[in-house]
């Protein structure tokens, strides 16, 4: 199964139902059919063949919409940059993936040439005519027709989606059409009953995987899906109002920022039935008020990763009867807790979670990562995905996280591996070492705290390491707290001992 036959479907049974709804304009399904034909002619047109790929660097609203799609019609790979993103790290994914043509806008024009300075040839594709541009979208889609491309059946690759590692360089994660069937067609159909007179909001960046799930609900259900330029509470709490929206998708730190809103207009929110939470845990608190709030909302939170999709749920009934599970395992997913050696371990003990749903590539879990195949050996064996993840089952078959065995931090819904923002600290030349935690953040759930270790004789201030850091990697991955410390805790074999400062953070904090 194909995207582009659900889209087709949409188009033919709700014509001029909208699809997307940004900034003001509106597309409906069929113009959202014919358009992203035109864009996958044009792309061929182009150069961009079967399996190449294309990156989306753009900011929310129609046009990446609407590229998205026409990029998977003309059978390339999607490879979503996350606007947040340092030219560094753009540069990476451009070298790592290699992408035959580029859409950018205004916005992000000057970035993405910082970025690709120095690299082969990419077709730059301007989603608006101020974008300086080797094509507009305009006179892309203007090559194009509306009949739909044929594609071979075996063309299922869809997106590279980047997501960083303990090793400090990000990694392309290859997902394919029939993993998002799965898991936002099937399981998100099932566990929410999605449908066509759905309207869902977008309160992210599409790029994110939450956004991601919302665009993906649009494409196979014909819900119609409602984005935020850029999240504001008022703004949202209008949309909802005014668009009748009827799921709302979030990460913890939007619904934090909706309290005061919904507390204060909860009649503006009646139409909503359905609030769905991923990127961490959902703080207790905020979920009774929310429910308070609004007694019709059914809620669910859910453990989800790039590279193997959602993974364990808790609905309404559930979500005050064990607020500090991550639920249980969704249909059609398997799940192990297991030890060093890949046993599984009895119920009550803490392993490394490792999850399975049927063939790679098929049903939720990522085919593979993009050209490294020693790494996806190491994640993925005998079906079984090794998640990084340490948690434990209890007697009811709820999962309880224990610990990140990647280290990594979890701020807004974003991932934030250590050994990034260490790195990036460490190439300032008056830092010998540094350790990053996560620690608790009223707003964000967690926010990242490093301690530096100078070298000797050397002096700095943490604002200029923070802006060194805000050089080297996406802002918001920056240290929020920055100490210096003479030398930081090891063990005795030189390992830094990241459970001492957690310590020492805790301790810093009653104080």
């Amino acid at each position: 199964m194909k995207f582009g036959s659900f889209l087709a479907s949409h188009a033919l049974r709700m014509g001029e139902k909208d699809a997307v709804v940004s900034g003001g304009e509106r597309i409906g399904f069929a113009e959202l059919e014919a358009s992203t034909n035109r864009i996958a002619h044009g792309l061929r047109a182009a150069g961009v063949e079967v399996g190449d790929r294309v990156a989306l660097y753009l900011p929310n609203g129609i046009a990446f919409v609407q590229a998205f799609i026409g990029i998977i019609k003309a059978g390339a790979l999607v490879v979503p940059v996350n606007l947040p993103l340092s030219v560094p790290e753009i540069a990476h994914l451009l070298t790592d993936c290699e992408p035959k043509a580029a859409f950018i806008g205004s916005s992000t024009a000057a970035a993405y040439a910082r970025a690709a300075e120095g690299r082969p040839r990419i077709v730059r594709i301007g989603a608006d005519a101020a974008c300086a541009a080797d094509l507009t979208l305009a006179a892309l889609m203007a090559r194009g027709q509306d009949e739909p491309l044929d594609l071979p059946y075996a063309a299922d690759d869809c997106m590279v989606a980047y997501t960083s590692g303990t090793t400090g360089r990000a990694k392309g994660v290859v997902l394919t059409q029939s993993n998002f069937v799965f898991v936002n067609g099937y399981l998100n159909g099932y566990h929410w009953r999605l449908g066509a007179d759905d309207v869902q909001l977008c309160t992210t960046p599409l790029a994110h995987r939450t956004a991601m799930a919302r665009l993906m609900n649009m494409i196979l259900h014909g819900s119609t899906l409602v984005v935020m330029a850029r999240f504001d509470a008022a703004e949202a709490t209008r949309l909802v109002r005014d668009e009748k929206v009827t799921v709302f998708g979030m990460v913890p730190t939007v619904g934090r920022m909706m309290l005061p809103e919904i507390e204060a207009h909860p009649e503006h929110f009646a139409s909503v039935r359905v609030m769905t939470v991923t990127g961490e845990a959902f703080p207790l608190d905020v979920k009774r008020r929310l429910a308070d709030a609004l007694p019709q909302v059914r809620f669910y939170s859910f453990l989800a990763q790039t590279e193997c999709g959602a993974i364990t749920g808790l609905d309404s009934s559930e979500a005050f009867s064990h607020p500090t599970s991550v639920g249980r395992p969704w249909p059609g997913v398997d799940v192990r807790v297991v030890d060093a050696d890949g046993r599984t371990l009895p119920t009550g003990e803490a392993g490394e979670i490792w999850v399975r749903s049927g063939t790679p590539g098929l049903y939720s879990t990522m085919r593979c990562y993009f050209r490294r195949p020693e790494e996806t050996a190491a994640t993925i064996r005998d079906g079984w995905l090794a998640t990084g993840d340490v948690g434990r089952f209890d007697a009811d078959g709820y999962l309880y996280l224990m610990d990140r065995k990647k280290d990594m931090v979890l701020s807004g819904g974003y991932n934030i591996y250590s050994k990034e923002v260490e790195m990036a600290l460490m190439s300032h030349p008056a830092v010998a070492d540094a350790a990053v935690i996560g620690v608790p953040d009223p707003a964000f759930g967690e926010a990242v705290c490093a301690y530096v270790e100078l070298e000797r004789g050397a002096s700095v201030d943490a604002e200029a390491l923070i802006a060194h850091c805000r050089e080297q990697i996406a802002s918001y991955k920056k240290p929020k707290h920055l100490l210096f410390v003479e030398a930081l805790p090891r063990t005795s074999t030189g390992k830094v001992q990241k459970a001492v400062l957690r310590e020492q953070y805790a301790a810093r904090t009653a104080a």
